[in-house]
């Protein structure tokens, strides 16, 4: 029974691991089912999203707002360690020539030197020279190891300029060839170009490698990647063709995505101030000064992304600003730590754009009021926005155009697809209610969320409400708590696994009557998709009554029988029993007596008889009285069966004669053992109500097949030996 136990234990246990298994399977193929269509529609619109992107058609646009980013982020501080030296019109046309002599070059740069500048950017070609003044010039450029000049390299669009020949050999030279977008803008600045094999530096690296010389900074392999450079703090991440929102842009050169500042953030003095002494010597002090013009007439313009707003007109800077802003963002990282540009991986903006075509999706699957999904589809746009522009403020580039969009695609394919799921699940119930009508038997039907859709003619009557109260109510509108609840959660079972069912519930209608129902419960679904639980309810209240009336029956019948049988049990126990020691009788002994030699006849074993009789019994009768003997009978009975093994069989004959079968024993020295073992014990004093009573016993012992072949031998071998035991002195055993 313990082994029994422990397997239905073994087995309840696995039917426990097999339903949860079965029920998590179901709850992930429930939210499959319910979320597929936003996967699906998000996936969709996402890809159709990056497709578009890597076209390039929205390029454009992600430059626009990379610009309006530019223009929104907080002011930046002036950063003084940079000084433009600007020669304007009015300068022009006061020394009546450009380019600018030699001479007043040479007086301009030694006023400027004289402060005790560290880096000195000479933004103004000197190619040719521009007499008089040339060999006061070169000497000026002698004495200063710490200008550049500059040079333009020939591209597709210039054919280049050459640098200032004593500058050139003393490689104090940088190019300021600049990258502009197809829309005329400059975004990203050059550090290094190859000519013939070699690096050669931009002119905003030559001023700022001076400068940051000064701070013990030199270039250096960064860690993150040995192929990029590393100024001090600073990790200047090289441009690849696809950056940001770039798509296949030229990438030659070692370039970075400009992180520009305003040019207001950069002090600016006039060339003529410099000349006429008008200019403190702390203004230039140990900072880096760029000589440049800042006159319309020079055409050294340029647009970058703060060259105007959306609606006002396009602003354009001087070359010179931009050189100046170039420097200044290579110092700045180098020193301050000021970030740079930095975009994520296209894998992981794929993903973020991913991540909003679902949240769009989502939104509309999940809130299908028009007003409330504008509100909240217009909280996670401004989530989106203000994501991009706290990153940019930290220095990160991340889409905004795409995800924006995808947001918005989703949401609209969702409420479209949504639009027609209604559609036509207003044509599914008209039909349903149409045929439910006509059958006979109560029928609801559901949605997922358990509301009651369609009910039929029947189901109103049975449950005693009117089709208006009850459509699109739940259980828990109507019915007792505990009915709703097992209702719940029968619906829910098909829901989660598709799989039809029929289940016995109780069904309270609206006059307080309960009622046994077999409900059975499957799930559909129209072409649309729309899921539709239907159930359809029998009455089985007359019927449970009737198995109940049944169940009674059947167990007052078995109570009867068990009754009977009892009874019979006891009247056969009597007629084979004595009623006063409860042994076997002389009847039931003959019968054990011949099923023991039947048995031994087909095993080949031996049978033994004892025949017992007690000794002096009729003296305890006489003297103490029948009842004394009575009670002396039944403790001989207990001794008797207490000398014996359990498949030996004691019986009373009648009287104070006894008898012994002893079965299947190997040898007629087992029959001696027992014979001793009786008569140790019945030889001891029996005390019976204070009266101490001593008897013995006489036994003759009969061997079956060795003594006879018969019942009637063997019973007539063991009382002639008894006889003889009693002749020979009683207490003690004979055999035949």
């Amino acid at each position: 029974m313990e082994r029994d136990r422990v397997y239905r234990e073994i087995l309840n246990n696995r039917a426990v691991r097999q339903m949860l298994k079965s029920n998590r399977w179901a709850k992930l193929k429930q939210w499959t089912r319910l979320e597929r269509r936003v996967v699906i529609t998000s996936s969709a619109v996402a890809a159709c999203i990056i497709i578009l992107r890597l076209t390039g058609l929205m390029q454009s646009s992600e430059l626009t707002v990379l610009d309006q980013l530019f223009r929104l982020r907080p002011p930046e501080q002036v950063d003084k360690r940079v000084v433009i030296v600007e020669i304007n019109e009015a300068n022009i046309k006061q020394l009546k020539r450009w380019p600018i002599t030699d001479a007043v070059m040479a007086q301009l740069l030694k006023k400027i030197n004289a402060f005790q500048p560290r880096a000195i950017g000479l933004d103004i070609y000197r190619d040719l020279p521009q007499e008089p003044g040339n060999a006061e010039l070169v000497k000026t450029f002698a004495s200063m190891p710490n200008l550049v000049g500059i040079e333009r390299f020939k591209d597709e669009t210039n054919s280049g300029v050459s640098p200032p020949p004593f500058l050139s050999q003393n490689k104090q030279v940088g190019f300021n060839n600049l990258l502009v977008d197809a829309d005329g803008k400059v975004r990203r600045s050059l550090l290094y170009w190859p000519v013939d094999g070699k690096a050669q530096k931009s002119f905003a690296l030559k001023l700022a490698l001076v400068y940051l010389k000064a701070e013990g900074i030199t270039p250096q392999p960064a860690q993150v990647n040995p192929k990029y450079l590393q100024l001090g703090q600073g990790v200047f991440r090289e441009f690849q063709a696809n950056d940001g929102a770039y798509v296949r842009a030229d990438a030659g050169g070692y370039q970075v995505l400009a992180n520009l500042r305003d040019p207001a953030n950069f002090r600016s003095v006039l060339m003529s101030d410099v000349l006429a002494d008008k200019v403190s010597p702390d203004v230039m002090r140990d900072r880096i000064v760029v000589i440049g013009s800042k006159a319309s007439s020079s055409g050294d313009l340029f647009y970058t992304p703060y060259s105007g707003g959306l609606i006002d007109a396009a602003k354009p800077f001087y070359g010179v600003e931009l050189h100046a802003n170039f420097t200044s963002q290579i110092v700045s990282a180098a020193l301050d730590g000021r970030p740079l540009i930095n975009v994520w991986p296209d894998p992981v903006e794929g993903i973020w754009i991913v991540v909003w075509s679902w949240l769009g999706a989502s939104i509309s699957w999940r809130w299908r009021s028009p007003s409330k999904l504008a509100l909240i589809l217009l909280l996670a746009g401004a989530g989106l926005l203000g994501t991009s522009y706290l990153a940019f403020i930290f220095g990160y580039w991340i889409p905004l155009v795409p995800p924006l969009l995808a947001l918005v695609g989703s949401a609209i394919a969702i409420t479209s697809y949504l639009a027609h799921l209604e559609e036509e699940l207003q044509r599914s119930k008209e039909f349903l209610q149409k045929v439910i009508n006509t059958i006979a038997d109560p029928i609801f039907v559901k949605n997922q969320k358990h509301q009651w859709l369609i009910l039929n003619q029947a189901y109103c009557k049975f449950i005693g409400y009117p089709l208006e109260t009850l459509i699109e109510k739940s259980d828990y509108d109507f019915f007792p708590k505990h009915e709703a609840n097992n209702f719940w959660q029968q619906d829910e079972l098909i829901l989660r696994t598709g799989i039809e069912q029929e289940n016995e519930e109780e069904f309270t209608d609206a006059r307080g009557k309960t009622h046994q129902i077999a409900t059975k419960r499957s799930l559909h679904k129209d072409a649309a998709g729309n899921l539709f639980l239907v159930g359809v309810i029998r009455d089985i209240t007359e019927r449970k009554r009737i198995e109940e009336d049944l169940k009674r029956t059947a167990a007052e019948l078995m109570r009867s029988n068990a009754e009977l049988k009892l009874s019979e049990d006891q009247l056969r126990h009597q007629a084979n029993h004595d009623s006063l020691t409860g042994l076997p009788n002389r009847l039931h002994f003959y019968e054990c007596l011949n099923q023991c030699l039947e048995a031994a006849r087909s095993s080949n074993q031996l049978v033994a008889l004892l025949f017992l009789d007690l000794d002096g019994f009729k003296q305890v009768n006489d003297t103490l009285g029948h009842g004394m003997g009575d009670q002396l009978l039944k403790v001989v009975a207990q001794r008797l069966k207490g000398c014996l093994r359990g498949s030996d069989i004691v019986s009373r004959l009648g009287g104070d004669e006894f008898t012994v079968i002893l079965p299947a024993i190997p040898k007629m020295e087992d029959a001696a053992r027992v014979a001793e073992k009786i008569l140790a014990s019945l030889s001891q004093a029996f005390v019976l109500e204070e009266h101490t009573v001593c008897v013995t016993v006489s036994i003759g012992i009969s061997l079956y097949p060795l003594d006879c072949d018969t019942v009637d031998t063997i019973i007539k071998n063991a009382d002639a030996a008894m006889y003889r035991a009693k002749e020979f002195g009683r207490n003690r055993y004979e055999f035949f």
